[in-house]
């Protein structure tokens, strides 16, 4: 299972090929656990509110926000390329990102395809990923 979440980090800027929805939603949960620890060690790095309401942080909250910026920061360019991968799992182009900045509408939008099952056996962006005779996708 840890494979599947740690995968799009090996494939770092791989924006070829196609992604299953398993590597997809295992490396979300990854990031939202590690986010959810980070944020988690923030609140606890807490010393709690000065007189104008603003959070006063502790050496613990100051390093939990720096873990975090570096977390998001280094997972910024991962997290597109499997995105981008999904969608040509789909016979999409990786341009259907883009859809993502639309207000309101377009991270609904991407999430349904996100949800979506990719097209069985290859297509013009690789074979199928499901496809038990081609190569192993942990190679």
């Amino acid at each position: 299972m840890l494979e599947w979440m740690l995968m799009p980090y090996r494939r770092y800027a791989d924006f070829s090929g196609r992604s299953r929805r398993k590597e997809y939603w295992m490396f979300t949960l990854f990031s939202v656990i590690v986010a959810a620890v980070l944020i988690g060690l923030m609140f606890a790095g807490s010393s709690g509110v000065d007189a104008n309401g603003d959070p006063q942080l502790g050496a613990l909250g100051y390093l939990a926000v720096g873990l975090l910026g570096l977390w998001v920061l280094g997972s910024l360019i991962p997290s597109i390329a499997v995105t981008v991968r999904r969608f040509h799992d789909q016979d999409k182009s990786g341009w259907f990102y883009l859809l993502s900045f639309i207000p309101y509408v377009g991270g609904i939008v991407v999430f349904v395809f996100m949800l979506l099952e990719g097209t069985r056996g290859p297509n013009r962006f690789g074979a199928d990923p499901k496809d038990p005779n081609s190569t192993d996708v942990f190679s």
